[in-house]
C-alpha cells in the first residue's frame, strides 16, 4: 500500500513510523526541515527549539516513544518557576509564600484560585465545552480575579477571540499545570533538545524505506478512480496532518468543517544576562507585543548553552503584525533594560496554523480520523482536545495510522 502523509510534524512522523513496516510511505513537508512546531535551530554549539517545549508526568505515549527511540535516558525532570510582570515589576508566583505576597489579589481571591486549582482535575469537562471561560471565571472566582489575573493571560494568548474560549480549555490547562511543589512545576525536557526525537525518527524512517520530501508544499489533492493524486502523484491512501480547512482548499471537498486556528510568532534570543530574576515563565500583565517571556535557561541549566536563552511568545489571527521582529526586540530591550550589545543573536519563528482556538462548542468541530476517504490527524484531533500537546499529537498519529491499517489489512 502506497501512503502519502502530508506534513512532517509529530503526528505525521508518528503515523509514518506506525505504517512504514507494512506500507510504502511518502512524507511531503512544505518546510526544509521536519518536526513542525518541534523543529530546532542549530546554533553550532547546541540545538534549541523554535518554540518552547516541555512535557508532563502524564505523557505516557511520549515516554513510550522515547523508549522505542532509545532516548529515555535523555529525559530529565526540572522545576519550572512562574511569575507575573505587572506595572514593570516582576512578581514570583512559584512558592506558597510568593503567592501570598502577591499584591494584586486579595487573600480571599488567592484562596478561591487555590481551591479551583485543587478541583480542576476532578471537574467534568464535557458541560464546560459550551461555557465561555470568561463567564466561568466571573461566576466562580469573581470579577477581580478575572480582571487582575486571567484577562491578561487570555488576551495575550487569544487576542480578540478571548471571549470565545471555553471553560473546558481553561480548566484542562489549570489541571495539567497543577503538578507543582514549593520549587515550581515539575516539567520534562530532553537533555540535548527535542531535535533528538525528530532526528532519530527521520533516521529510522529512512532506514525503513520511507521517502521524505522536504521543501515540497502540497498544492493539490485529487481523487481519481481508486487512487488519490497528491501533487499529481498516485497513492492508495492519504493522511493529512494539516488543518481540515486546508484539506478542503486543496482537495475541493467543501464538507470539511473549519477548525478555528491561530498563528504564533515566537522570538528566540541569545543574550548575556538573565532578565526575569530567575523565573522560567513570566506572564505579562503589562501591554506588550508578546504575552510571556519564557527564560529557557532558568529551566534548563545555562552552562549547556554558554549564554542565556529567552523566548518571547506572541499569537496572532490572520497574519502577524508588520515589522514584528523589530517591534518585539525593541520592546524587550527597553522593558528589561537590555543594551543592544547584550544580544548575541535572535530568530523569529512564525507558524500561521500554530494551534486551535478552543472556542465554545469546539468538541462538535473535531473531525473524525477518516472523512471522504481521507485520513486526518493532528492538533485538531480528539487526543488534542481541549489542549494541544506533544502527547496528543503522538496519539493522534498512531490512532489514524492504525485505522488505515485496519481498513486496508483487516
Amino acid at each position: 500500500m502506497d501512503v502519502c502523509i502530508i506534513g512532517g510534524g509529530l503526528s505525521g512522523l508518528t503515523a509514518a513510523q506506525t505504517l512504514s513496516d507494512t506500507s510504502k510511505v511518502t512524507i511531503f513537508e512544505s518546510r526544509p526541515f521536519l518536526g513542525g512546531c518541534l523543529a530546532s535551530y542549530n546554533r553550532e554549539d547546541y540545538w534549541i527549539e523554535h518554540y518552547y517545549h516541555h512535557c508532563f508526568v502524564s505523557d505516557e505515549h511520549l515516554f513510550s516513544l522515547l523508549r522505542e527511540l532509545g532516548l529515555s535516558d535523555c529525559l530529565e525532570w526540572l522545576n519550572g518557576s512562574t511569575g507575573y510582570c505587572v506595572d514593570g515589576a516582576i512578581h514570583p508566583l512559584t512558592s506558597p509564600i510568593e503567592i501570598l505576597r502577591y499584591p494584586h489579589l486579595s487573600f480571599t481571591d488567592k484562596v478561591r484560585l487555590g481551591l479551583l486549582t485543587l478541583r480542576a482535575k476532578s471537574l467534568d469537562l464535557g458541560p464546560l465545552d459550551r461555557v465561555p471561560a470568561v463567564e466561568y471565571i466571573r461566576e466562580h472566582l469573581g470579577e477581580r480575579i478575572y480582571t487582575s489575573f486571567f484577562e491578561p493571560l487570555l488576551r495575550s494568548k487569544f487576542g480578540d477571540r478571548r471571549n470565545e474560549v471555553s471553560a473546558a480549555w481553561l480548566i484542562s490547562r489549570i489541571a495539567i499545570r497543577s503538578d507543582r511543589g514549593v520549587e515550581g512545576e515539575r516539567l520534562g525536557y530532553l537533555n540535548g533538545g527535542w531535535h533528538l526525537v525528530v532526528d532519530e525518527m527521520e533516521r529510522r524512517l529512512l532506514n525503513n524505506g520511507c521517502t521524505i520530501e522536504k521543501g515540497i508544499p502540497t498544492t493539490s489533492i485529487e481523487r481519481v478512480g481508486e487512487k488519490w493524486l497528491v501533487n499529481g502523484r498516485a497513492f492508495d491512501t492519504v493522511l493529512a496532518t494539516i488543518p481540515p480547512q486546508e484539506v478542503a482548499r486543496l482537495s475541493g471537498i467543501g464538507e470539511f468543517t473549519a477548525v478555528p486556528y491561530q498563528g504564533a510568532a515566537c522570538m528566540t534570543i541569545g543574550l548575556d544576562r538573565d532578565v526575569t530574576d530567575g523565573i522560567y515563565w513570566l506572564n505579562m500583565k503589562d501591554t506588550a507585543p508578546y504575552g510571556a517571556v519564557v527564560a529557557h535557561t532558568n529551566f534548563v541549566p545555562r552552562e549547556r548553552y554558554g549564554e542565556d536563552i529567552v523566548y518571547l511568545a506572541s499569537y496572532f489571527g490572520e497574519k502577524p503584525a508588520p515589522s514584528l521582529k523589530e517591534t518585539m526586540l525593541s520592546d524587550f530591550c527597553r522593558r528589561f533594560s537590555v543594551p543592544e550589545s547584550a544580544i548575541h543573536w535572535s530568530e523569529l519563528a512564525v507558524e500561521h496554523f500554530a494551534g486551535p482556538v478552543y472556542t465554545t462548542g469546539f468538541a462538535d468541530l473535531i473531525p473524525a480520523y477518516e472523512k471522504h476517504g481521507l485520513s486526518l490527524a493532528g492538533m485538531f484531533s480528539p487526543p488534542n482536545y481541549p489542549e494541544r500537546s506533544m502527547e496528543g499529537s503522538i496519539i493522534a498519529g498512531q490512532e489514524a495510522a492504525r485505522k488505515i491499517m485496519e481498513r486496508n489489512h483487516g
